[in-house]
């Protein structure tokens, strides 16, 4: 029986990039996908569906499609829209929220938390599974990933 997979620091550093890059532009995307792609893996999959890089990457196109316009690209908390809220976004790189308050602020908005009230409640909107993912992207950008 093999162990669990791990991925070392390169491959992590790759993913990360490439959810940013998703971020980005949709289109400038396949470009860089195709430009910086590893060498492909010859043992199944990419990466294991239910390892941590996995919920980081899809987290990042969850975010790419739901909280750039307000995050930013860099979720540093100055995307297109930002100067349309006071209080601005928050900096996600900077949040030292644990991934129970991050869930809770994307399920339930930042008005029923007592914060910003221009964060909308996503709950019925993205998954549970989604929610997770994008908590594992926040993670990810503010050097808190596990």
């Amino acid at each position: 029986m093999q162990g669990k997979r791990t991925m070392n620091g390169l491959a992590v550093r790759w993913l990360r990039a490439a959810a940013l890059a998703a971020v980005a532009a949709c289109g400038a995307w396949t470009a860089l996908a195709e430009e910086n792609s590893p060498p492909p893996r010859t043992d199944g999959a990419l990466l294991p569906r239910d390892s941590t890089d996995a919920a980081v990457f899809r987290g990042g196109l969850v975010y790419a499609n739901y909280c750039v316009t307000c995050h930013g690209i860099n979720a540093d908390g100055n995307g297109r829209a930002a100067r349309l809220h006071n209080p601005r976004p928050a900096n996600l790189r900077a949040s030292d929220k644990n991934d129970a308050y991050i869930g809770l602020i994307v399920r339930r908005g930042g008005e029923a938390l007592g914060r910003a009230p221009g964060m909308p409640p996503w709950g019925e909107e993205l998954t549970d599974e989604q929610i997770n993912d994008v908590t594992a992207f926040v993670r990810s950008v503010n050097g808190q990933h596990r």
